[in-house]
């Protein structure tokens, strides 16, 4: 190829970036909201504008030059700057959209959302409750409160807490069944979920001879913890997610036993782009919430 001096549009090279990083011209061209073939021309012309070949294709995958690694990482470095500036520039730098399972935005961010306020109140916090798992560049995702064995290597991630798994009712429905052993659960509704830890588990851990009874299945631990709380019977119940109705008494744990789950909160965001220190602040009260939950009957253990 032969160099020019002709300087390429900053939209090529956010493109180029963006390829770069997403190693596909296609994931590429989602998350700037342009089709593959537009991105494989933006690639073609900044190429031949700056007389350097920057990938090797094999396929649909593509990967820089390292001549385009090279420019990938100094563009990279500039337009997080650039991004940063007109974030501060336009007051942006404050918004967080934060993402998280509906149980987890109900059962434990809803009641601490007053302290956050008040701990936090230049920044405007924006969540997102959602059972799939968010595309933090195309759905406009910031950061996110996870629930899961591992999160991805593309992510920047900080465990919050691990969590326990324990059957829950109100007072009155097991003053009514006399549930003082796990086998008195023999009359009881068991409220069945879809999460790993069920009931077959927890009666095998408990050393019941009595299999589990059949009940209803509601996949949603909002949904859940909403028919045990109205006496409709006894649900496995996350810790973090009961804690608040246990401190509060409405909601008990009869027996001790308890599974260890296989899930555990993190805070989340992409390695792509530095954070703001709004999103640091958000991270940091997060951290702050789990640890001290003990103070406001948010243990993680629940037995």
């Amino acid at each position: 190829m032969r160099k020019t001096h002709a300087k390429p549009p900053l939209r090529s090279l956010q493109v180029f970036e963006a390829a770069a990083r997403c190693g596909n011209f296609t994931a590429a061209g989602e998350e700037l909201g342009i089709t593959q073939s537009g991105v494989s021309r933006q690639i073609s012309d900044l190429e031949a504008t700056l007389g350097i070949k920057l990938f090797t294709r094999k396929g649909a995958q593509v990967s820089a030059t390292s001549a385009g690694q090279r420019l990938a990482e100094q563009l990279a470095q500039a337009l997080t700057q650039i991004r940063s500036a007109v974030d501060e520039a336009t007051g942006s730098d404050k918004v967080v959209t934060l993402s998280m399972l509906p149980s987890v935005a109900t059962r434990w961010f809803a009641p601490r959302l007053g302290r956050f306020m008040a701990a936090h109140p230049e920044i405007d916090l924006r969540i997102t409750a959602s059972r799939h798992l968010v595309d933090f560049a195309a759905e406009g995702i910031d950061a996110a409160i996870r629930y899961s064995q591992s999160p991805s290597p593309d992510l920047t991630t900080t465990k919050l807490a691990d969590e326990k798994i324990c059957p829950v009712c109100t007072p009155g429905y097991a003053q009514q069944l006399g549930l003082t052993e796990p086998d008195d659960l023999s009359g009881a509704t068991l409220l069945h979920g879809d999460i790993p830890e069920n009931w077959e588990a927890w009666f095998h851990a408990a050393g019941c001879t009595k299999p589990p009874q059949s009940g209803p299945r509601l996949a949603d631990d909002t949904a859940i913890l909403q028919a045990a709380l109205d006496h409709q019977g006894v649900a496995l119940g996350r810790s973090w997610l009961v804690a608040d109705d246990i401190a509060h008494g409405r909601l008990i744990a009869p027996f001790e036993t308890h599974l260890k789950a296989s899930h555990s909160y993190w805070f989340v965001y992409p390695k792509s782009r530095e954070p703001t220190e709004a999103i640091l602040s958000v991270q940091a009260w997060a951290i702050e919430m789990f640890e001290v939950g003990d103070q406001d009957g948010s243990e993680t253990e629940t037995t």
